[in-house]
């Protein structure tokens, strides 16, 4: 019996993988579509949001499955437990994406990011991406500090996101306020898509340790 509980654990850790990768895929292509103002590949985005809505949804009814006929405690309620928060942020992420996408399809056929910054939502897009990417790897094999490594890497979307708000708020910005206020809006789906990869570390990190992890 135990035997098949941790089995379906593993399997609830798969499915968090797989929309983590989801949400990576979503962010790449989203960025893609942006800096590219491809109206196609933004549908692709939008269109995919909703499957990552499916897997969310399967996940937590796995774990709630789970509640109901394993009784975990201890460390395996942790992780049950943290299934259900992670699936919900993970989805969030998904849906930031979304939103970049949403922003390429609106201004198609014009590029919604002029030249001058195109280099910044580019670092941007894979900062993010690589976060959800170690996110997968990580719910399938934890390591201590995981939190700490996502926070970490946190700091450099911060760092793009102000550099980008710096820049569009000059006096010399040459775009108009219309522009300016569109990608203050887009800068800040990236760097709350890191904010969420970093809450579910820190939620993978104490359902592995039963403590909070702070930096």
């Amino acid at each position: 019996m135990r035997e098949a509980f941790h089995g379906d654990l593993k399997q609830l850790g798969r499915q968090l993988a797989t929309m983590c990768e989801s949400a990576a895929a979503a962010m790449r292509d989203a960025t893609r579509a942006l800096l590219a103002a491809d109206l196609r590949l933004a549908e692709q985005v939008l269109s995919a949001d909703a499957e990552l809505d499916v897997k969310r949804t399967e996940c937590e009814e796995q774990a709630y499955s789970l509640l109901a006929l394993q009784a975990p405690v201890a460390r395996d309620l942790r992780i049950v437990l943290a299934a259900t928060y992670c699936a919900q942020k993970i989805e969030r992420m998904g849906d930031l994406a979304a939103h970049i996408a949403d922003t390429a399809r609106f201004t198609h056929p014009e590029h919604a990011v002029p030249a001058e910054l195109a280099d910044a939502f580019t670092e941007l897009g894979e900062v993010a991406a690589g976060m959800a990417d170690r996110l997968a790897a990580l719910v399938v094999a934890p390591v201590a500090g995981a939190f700490a490594e996502l926070e970490e890497i946190d700091t450099r979307v911060d760092r793009l996101h102000a550099a980008v708000l710096a820049r569009i708020s000059a006096a010399d910005f040459p775009h108009g306020p219309q522009t300016a206020a569109s990608l203050a809006l887009v800068a800040r789906f990236y760097e709350r898509f890191g904010d969420q990869a970093v809450s579910v570390a820190k939620r993978l990190d104490f359902a592995a340790t039963g403590e909070t992890p702070t930096i």
